[in-house]
């Protein structure tokens, strides 16, 4: 009766971590969406070297504390040399993602992004030489498929700045990768040196422009450093909490954001190849998804492009 009664303890506590985990990860990845809003905002006005230096440093000032706590870590970690290329990486697409914000609608950025875990396949099996079944390069060409749909590649439809968001696309799935070799290092030292990184690649920017604060760009600035924060903490928590196969799926609601706040920010109504783009993306992307679990490998976290 004793047994029974723990089994069944540990099966609703189970449930309940698994519950608050998925609603964790939902929180986040909208908070996430709400600092891509407050991005594409803030570049309409704002040179994106200083946004990107202004936003990174407000982040870091508020992680502050937690990274001198952690300090000892930092001079520990392995690879420092692919720490190194992880910071360029996630410098590089997190600038790509917001210079293409300036042009783009949200749903379209977020389009091009969410094909990031197909490009992982691809280049985890040229690069780590990890096996691919036949169903999962099918899954992967209808992925690409997804993303020709939503790009419309024509004389007189591809645009630069669509371009520059598949682009940094490609580099977040480098990063993924990059990520997954760096699976056993602290999450405070991935974070912040991801935060330093896009801070540097800022100041670098600097000198090609330098625009005036208004009283609503700090506000924004400061509400972004704050989001970036608090969606880092909620997807990360979320996944200790449930398993990666249970929550991670739920970060493609990520284009259901992107869609509303798009819209009611910005008035942008997305086309229907990009909305049909995204739905084979994201089943491609599911597919995947399941098939690395089946074949026991973890996936990395599909995080959104931080805001």
């Amino acid at each position: 009766m004793t047994s029974s009664t723990t089994s069944s303890s540990i099966t609703a506590n189970q449930r309940r971590a698994t519950l608050l985990g998925i609603g964790l990860m939902l929180l986040g990845v909208g908070v996430f969406s709400v600092g891509d809003m407050i991005g594409k905002l803030l570049v309409a006005t704002l040179p994106v070297g200083q946004f990107l230096m202004l936003r990174a440093g407000a982040s870091l000032l508020l992680l502050s504390p937690v990274v001198w706590r952690e300090r000892t870590a930092f001079p520990r970690t392995p690879r420092p040399w692919l720490h190194l290329l992880r910071v360029l990486l996630s410098a590089s697409e997190v600038a790509a993602f917001f210079f293409a914000a300036i042009y783009l609608p949200l749903a379209d950025i977020i389009t091009y992004y969410l094909a990031s875990p197909i490009f992982v396949t691809v280049i985890a099996a040229i690069a780590l030489k990890e096996p691919v079944d036949v169903r999962r390069w099918a899954a992967v060409i209808a992925g690409f498929a997804g993303v020709l749909l939503a790009l419309r590649p024509s004389a007189g439809t591809v645009s630069w700045p669509a371009m520059i968001a598949l682009a940094g696309s490609f580099s977040f799935a480098i990063l993924m990768v990059v990520t997954r070799l760096l699976r056993g290092t602290p999450d405070i030292v991935l974070g912040s040196t991801q935060l330093s990184g896009s801070f540097c690649f800022g100041l670098a920017l600097l000198p090609s422009g330098w625009s005036p604060l208004a009283a609503r760009d700090v506000v924004l600035l400061a509400l972004g450093g704050c989001i970036t924060v608090i969606a880092l903490f909620s997807v990360n928590r979320s996944l200790k909490l449930a398993p990666a196969s249970v929550v991670v799926p739920y970060q493609y609601s990520m284009i259901i954001w992107a869609v509303i706040l798009g819209y009611l920010a910005f008035g942008d109504v997305p086309a229907w190849n990009t909305l049909g783009g995204a739905a084979i993306i994201i089943a491609s992307g599911l597919y995947i998804f399941v098939r690395e679990q089946a074949a026991g490998r973890a996936q990395p976290v599909m995080d959104p492009p931080p805001a």
